[in-house]
């Protein structure tokens, strides 16, 4: 299978200023307007300023918006707006986004000495809801974060970095970015961000830069939580390690058994 690198939106001309900067420094804007937007208030709330602490998740999206908008303009919308709707890829990859997530977490489960509830016994009408509305949601984790972390930053890393590099460097600024969430995801949680990242870099460059896969993969990875499967305390945490461990099984599997796809692309680029 021939590996496709995906190439960053033709750059406009420079212009003055702040605009010219970020122009300059695109992937550096965004990564720091994308914690800024998310982080506001969490060292607000550590110095007993704001009355609570929120992650706003959305402020990925918003910075690469943001610079889209200074530095590409119209050639980076229609560049990320052909990724959000290209759907024309192998069947077996929407296999891969829909159903390898929901079977990992189903088959980690059954390895747990303390099962969740049977398959049969969840109430998949709702889970079916949440998986609608989280792909259409811009104030949670899939339609907040893929355009930005995949749609806008792979395509840039990889401008100068192979994909196996780009995977790395993006893998721990995801997993940092999701520190105020740490009492919620747990240390395992943040490894495993780190972690699956290598997955999501190698679906979105097999399927041509597809956002939407992308998209389908986050989303079926969180519409059925750990605790949706009625895990607790010492139980949680033990699956969401075991779940770790099986995500680094699947990004190695990738990184080992699809060599082609994680060579150098910057003559691609």
């Amino acid at each position: 299978m021939k590996t496709q690198i995906i190439q960053e939106p033709p750059r406009e001309t420079t212009r003055n200023g702040l605009a010219e900067w970020i122009t300059r420094h695109r992937l550096t804007s965004f990564f720091v307007l994308a914690y800024v937007l998310a982080w506001w208030s969490w060292p607000l709330y550590r110095l007993d300023v704001w009355p609570r602490q929120e992650f706003q998740a959305i402020g990925a999206l918003l910075a690469a918006l943001i610079v889209i908008a200074v530095a590409d303009g119209r050639a980076g919308f229609r560049d990320l707006g052909r990724r959000m709707i290209r759907w024309r890829v192998p069947w077996y990859f929407y296999a891969f986004a829909l159903l390898v997530p929901v079977v990992l977490r189903f088959g980690v489960s059954a390895v747990n000495s303390a099962p969740g509830p049977a398959w049969s016994d969840l109430a998949w009408g709702s889970f079916a809801l949440t998986f609608l509305v989280r792909l259409v949601n811009p104030m949670d984790g899939p339609m907040a974060e893929e355009p930005a972390w995949r749609g806008f930053a792979v395509p840039r890393l990889q401008r100068d970095l192979s994909p196996l590099a780009s995977a790395a460097v993006l893998g721990v600024l995801v997993a940092l970015w999701h520190l105020p969430l740490l009492g919620d995801v747990g240390p395992a949680g943040l490894v495993a961000t780190f972690v699956i990242t290598f997955v999501y870099v190698w679906l979105f460059n097999r399927t041509g830069g597809s956002v939407l896969l992308v998209l389908l993969f986050h989303n079926a990875q969180g519409f059925l939580t750990m605790t949706d499967l009625g895990y607790r305390g010492a139980d949680l945490s033990r699956q969401e390690w075991y779940e770790c461990a099986a995500w680094t099984v699947v990004a190695l599997a990738l990184i080992l058994a699809d060599r082609a796809a994680w060579r150098s692309g910057r003559e691609h680029a």
